[in-house]
């Protein structure tokens, strides 16, 4: 190849495609705003709760943050709005051990900071990170129908089995030794406050019964 060619060839392949990103430029742009979840008033509100209360300190979301509690980027789709404004507003009336202090919200501020966290668990992250519960029984085939019912509701984004899970409710790794009588169980999840006093778990109104008895078979072989 000539020098004259060799140049030709960088200069032509430079300005193709320097124009190809102009165009994915010009289309990402024209995009961004319809892929967005849009951002209210009340989304904006709870976005200044969020830093007010410096929730950055302890919590990551959206991959920014600290690591001392639990990740919230999708945190609504993970615990209902009721629960979480319970816990909000005195976290220790929900968990007595909970690590998370009464931080005084109002409850003008706690609806907000729902609504921002309802807007971020809106955004696409491509299902990352992973859930580590049950994952790999799940995958090989090998998980009982309790099991992938526990996986399916995503129960481990409020309970932890053998350290892996959440720690907004009670640890399961030994539920099966401290409340061994399935009927109590399958009680609970139909209806928490019945057996539970106070009680922010949702009720499993949407599971059938006999769906309903298969976690509860599954819970009391945790020993």
């Amino acid at each position: 190849m000539s020098t004259n060619a060799a140049k030709n060839l960088f200069i032509y392949g430079s300005l193709l495609c320097f124009a190809v990103l102009v165009i994915l430029t010009i289309d990402t742009m024209g995009t961004l705003d319809k892929r967005a979840p849009e951002i209210t008033e009340k989304v904006d509100a709870g976005k200044k709760v969020w830093h007010k209360y410096d929730c950055i300190g302890c919590h990551t979301i959206l991959g920014n943050g600290s690591y001392f509690a639990p990740d919230m980027t999708k945190a609504t789709e993970r615990k209902p709005k009721g629960y979480l404004k319970k816990f909000l507003l005195n976290p220790r009336s929900i968990k007595p051990d909970a690590a998370m202090p009464k931080l005084g919200l109002s409850e003008e501020e706690a609806d907000n900071l729902i609504a921002f966290l309802e807007w971020t668990s809106k955004v696409d992250t491509n299902d990352w990170p992973p859930k580590p519960v049950l994952a790999a029984a799940a995958a090989a085939g090998t998980a009982s129908t309790g099991q992938m019912l526990f996986r399916k509701n995503d129960c481990a984004a409020c309970h932890q089995i053998a350290g892996l899970g959440g720690t907004a409710g009670p640890d399961l790794t030994h539920t099966g030794s401290k409340q061994p009588d399935i009927d109590w169980h399958i009680r609970h999840l139909k209806d928490p406050a019945s057996v539970v006093e106070n009680s922010a778990m949702p009720a499993f109104a949407h599971l059938s019964d006999e769906e309903i008895r298969m976690l509860a078979e599954y819970l009391i072989t945790l020993k």
